[in-house]
């Protein structure tokens, strides 16, 4: 902490207080308002914050296990500028997509993908998920022949019949992304710090403010 007192030069008190708004959730520019900072010097601080989050986020990555969502998102304007046709949502449109798995009643893991086959899903899942685990999908292509490289236990969702059956369902996966595409609306679009957006709300999903706050004076007190 008294490394970053100094990197930042802002004194102890408005530290913590910008450390406050941050997991607040409260937008670079109302920041400064806030706290009668300079627009840049929120921003630099906020960026660091969330690196060092990324950086946590991979350090405590492990294994998967028990019962285990999977679902791909895609995140993006619903046209690009400058090329005419009707608003796509999905698979088949320029936007970025992203793996996500999440493991219920507890974490969340993404990547950026650059696509959603077979051949870039299956590498993230045998990494990251036991094979012991039960594995929930929904019945894209991109999930096929999970059983014949040891996910036998691997469960698929239709959605055109039913979004969910008692306890088979990936509602867990897609509250996340509701809830990651809802945070990263008020940005007005993220393109160069997008995968740090994504660790941040990887940290964020579920969490409440004094966990938050405490979290993040633990993962600031830690870095070198």
């Amino acid at each position: 902490m008294a490394k970053l007192i100094k990197w930042s030069k802002l004194s102890r008190h408005r530290l913590f207080k910008l450390i406050e708004c941050f997991c607040l959730d409260i937008e670079a520019s109302k920041a400064a308002v806030l706290l009668r900072l300079n627009r840049n010097t929120v921003n630099r601080h906020y960026t660091l914050f969330r690196r060092l989050i990324s950086a946590h986020q991979l350090a405590q990555l492990r294994r998967f296990v028990g019962v285990v969502e999977a679902d791909e998102s895609y995140f993006g304007p619903a046209r690009l500028r400058g090329r005419p046709g009707a608003r796509k949502r999905g698979r088949g449109t320029f936007k970025q997509p992203v793996f996500g798995i999440y493991e219920r009643q507890g974490r969340v893991y993404t990547e950026i993908v650059p696509n959603c086959s077979a051949r870039s899903l299956h590498p993230i899942l045998r990494g990251k998920v036991d094979p012991a685990s039960v594995v929930l999908t929904d019945d894209w292509r991109g999930y096929d022949g999970l059983v014949d490289v040891g996910y036998d236990k691997h469960v698929r969702i239709n959605k055109a019949k039913s979004f969910a059956s008692g306890r088979v369902h990936i509602n867990g996966i897609e509250a996340f992304w509701s809830f990651t595409k809802r945070r990263l609306a008020k940005f007005n679009g993220v393109k160069k710090l997008f995968p740090l957006h994504l660790k941040e709300c990887e940290w964020r999903y579920n969490q409440s403010l004094p966990t938050l706050k405490a979290s993040l004076f633990s993962i600031i007190k830690s870095h070198p």
